[in-house]
């Protein structure tokens, strides 16, 4: 698999962005940058696997995806509340 630098770059940004947006919807706070790009690619690949599986689709473009994203990454989130047991 060979990846432009535009790629990455493009990744890291929708990632960050991502997070971020998951952190404030899920906790209030977003958990710094490296934080908010690891829930916001993890995210993005939750989504990846399971939305086309429900069959959801939220379109093409890079609003689109960063919205992918934070989804997935909203439900990870939740995820892990539930299984730490603390509210969220």
């Amino acid at each position: 698999m060979d990846m432009s630098t535009e790629s990455i770059l493009v990744i890291l940004v929708v990632g960050i962005v991502a997070g971020w947006l998951a952190g404030k919807v899920v906790r209030g706070a977003g958990f710094g940058l490296l934080g908010d790009l690891v829930i916001g690619i993890v995210g993005a690949f939750i989504a990846t696997l399971l939305f086309p599986r429900l069959g959801i689709h939220l379109g093409s473009g890079i609003l689109s995806e960063i919205l992918f994203s934070a989804l997935g990454a909203i439900i990870l989130l939740l995820i892990v509340g539930l299984i730490r047991g603390r509210r969220v």
